[in-house]
């Protein structure tokens, strides 16, 4: 199996919290707040070795925050590649209402990087073993460039690492743009904004999909489209995977858990339908889950034989 690298440009420490409902103006009394790791590949990692595989983050820590971030990690048993920052790590909020079962997400600007600071986590990429899979996910921190992203995928892919991108935007653009990605996955309005029209039917979508592939952007696009499931394409497959129904608790955590169990199966040589159905269960599997709790391996295994009987059937 291909080892598994994630990079993290802008992590977080998440904290989670509930309260009976949430108006204005008066004091929301909250329970204890429950701090977990956060980030797009830091995520990724976790998800992946909540799977059972093995993966190593690497990403920037600052200040307490960061250190406590660290300290998560390593309770956890992620293996992790840091970087002393001058700034804090920042800290997110993300609180449920009890009375509407509503859950609000606030996301605080990343630190920055120095210049000094991302060449050294550029240091760390280029050290990564020939052949690895590398899975960038998140966004890019207040001051850092698209230039200096691209040039980071550049050298990666230079050095025989299959790149998974999980962003959006400029930074999805840009990377698409460099060519050569092993799997990209915007949702359906991401892609629409990335191929400049409006995507109405399913059909749309599909050909889409297929352009970003023949333009060789990407060899796998796969499209997230939530209650749906996900479509997939390659140049030689296009398919539709739809998650068995399940009550959804926080959709926190479902994209990374997918794209943890895509590149799981990735690694391991799996074929794009069977990557997909497994990153589809690990999705909902993470929405199980009240927080920002991810997938397990018990329920992503029970939602993946589903997923494959139902396909059969």
């Amino acid at each position: 199996m291909n080892k598994i690298f994630t990079l993290t440009l802008s992590p977080s420490l998440d904290s989670a919290t509930t309260t009976p409902k949430i108006y204005p103006e008066g004091k929301l009394r909250c329970t204890t707040p429950i701090f977990e790791p956060g980030g797009g590949g830091i995520n990724v990692a976790r998800a992946v070795v909540y799977l059972g595989g093995q993966a190593s983050a690497i990403f920037p820590i600052g200040g307490p925050t960061g250190e406590h971030l660290k300290e998560l990690l390593d309770r956890e048993g992620i293996d992790t590649d840091t970087l002393k920052t001058q700034d804090w790590t920042r800290q997110n909020l993300h609180v449920h209402a009890d009375n509407s079962g509503e859950q609000f997400r606030f996301v605080m600007p990343g630190a920055r990087l120095s210049d000094a600071e991302f060449d050294q986590i550029l240091l760390k990429v280029q050290n990564i073993p020939h052949g690895s899979i590398l899975v960038i996910s998140g966004s890019l921190p207040p001051g850092t460039s698209l230039a200096k992203l691209t040039d980071l995928v550049k050298q990666a892919q230079t050095m025989g690492l299959r790149c998974i991108v999980d962003s959006s935007g400029d930074a999805l653009q840009a990377c698409l743009d460099l060519g050569g990605l092993a799997l990209v996955k915007p949702n359906q309005n991401e892609l629409s904004a990335l191929i400049g029209r409006s995507l109405e039917d399913p059909d749309d979508v599909r050909s889409a999909a297929q352009e970003l592939v023949r333009q060789g952007g990407a060899e796998r696009v796969v499209v997230s489209l939530g209650p749906q499931g996900a479509l997939a394409v390659d140049r030689d497959t296009c398919a539709q995977i739809v998650p068995p129904p399940v009550k959804k608790m926080s959709t926190v955590g479902a994209g990374d858990s997918m794209v943890g169990a895509m590149a799981l199966k990735l690694a391991n040589g799996a074929d794009l339908v069977d990557m997909v159905r497994f990153g589809v269960a690990a999705g909902s599997a993470a929405t199980l889950n009240l927080g920002t709790r991810l997938c397990s391996l018990a329920d992503t295994q029970r939602l993946y034989d589903y997923i494959c009987k139902s396909s059969r059937g």
